[in-house]
């Protein structure tokens, strides 16, 4: 029996990519984006989620078996927290009514490999505090110190939404519910958000020194869709607040081979 999802970020890169896949599939998408999708909102205003919502809620009739926030930006800019975090955390839980309707609920975010690179504490800790207003001008104070601290609003966002993810998967408002929710995190994807970084040989060697991929380098962001398809599919019944590094190696390469000893006598 076809299943109903709702993808954001909808109509480009891995949302597009995961939108098209499901419906090869037979499955149907709700798409949420600025332009181009079936419920066209912006994610990075409380009033554009609960348009959001709302509007996705409308369209599958109260019952939405997948979520998969695929919506996000890069800039060096206090925006982008209230995009790639707000506007994924406060969407989910307002959607977790028709998610509690379906039979086999399911939902997965994208994070990202720079959730493992440097980031602001102050502004993560605003962010997982659920401080929008703080965390905004956290990072707009970094904006204002050039690109360079600017840019740490992109990793704070992402290191921030893999640990509401970890938070909030095993609560009794998702696990507690029957809902798996896990995040991905892609390497260097080629998408129009990478483009222009990539575009040059200086900024490709760029990419490719914070972000090693050892096994066949950029991926398709068709790469990312098909674990986020598998993440929100019933064969997923028991991973729960995993960021999983789908990125050519790039985390083995970067942290090596023991990430387990945190937890061993000192």
């Amino acid at each position: 029996m076809p299943r109903t999802y709702v993808v954001t970020g909808s109509a480009s890169g891995i949302g597009a990519a995961t939108a098209e896949l499901l419906r090869s599939r037979g499955e149907t998408v709700v798409g949420i984006d600025l332009h181009g999708a079936e419920v066209e909102a912006d994610l990075s205003t409380p009033e554009g989620r609960a348009d959001a919502a709302a509007g996705a809620i409308a369209k599958t009739g109260g019952v939405i078996d997948g979520v998969i926030a695929c919506a996000g930006i890069s800039a060096p800019i206090g925006k982008t927290m209230s995009i790639n975090f707000f506007g994924v955390t406060e969407l989910l839980t307002a959607l977790l009514p028709a998610l509690r309707a379906s039979e086999a609920p399911r939902a997965a975010v994208v994070s990202s490999m720079a959730s493992l690179q440097p980031v602001d504490a102050a502004l993560v800790d605003a962010a997982l505090a659920g401080d929008e207003s703080t965390a905004v001008s956290r990072g707009e104070e970094l904006a204002a110190q050039g690109p360079e601290l600017g840019y740490l609003n992109y990793p704070s966002s992402k290191r921030a939404l893999s640990r509401w993810v970890r938070r909030a998967s095993i609560s009794d408002d998702w696990a507690g519910s029957g809902i798996p929710l896990n995040a991905v995190a892609p390497g260097t994807v080629i998408t129009p958000m990478t483009a222009g970084l990539l575009a040059t040989p200086e900024g490709a060697a760029m990419v490719d020194a914070a972000v090693p991929m050892p096994l066949n380098h950029h991926q398709p962001a068709s790469s990312i869709a098909e674990l986020l398809v598998w993440l929100t599919s019933p064969a997923n019944t028991h991973m729960a607040g995993q960021t999983i590094y789908d990125d050519g190696g790039a985390d083995a390469t970067l942290r090596g081979d023991d990430i387990w000893s945190w937890n061993d006598p000192k």
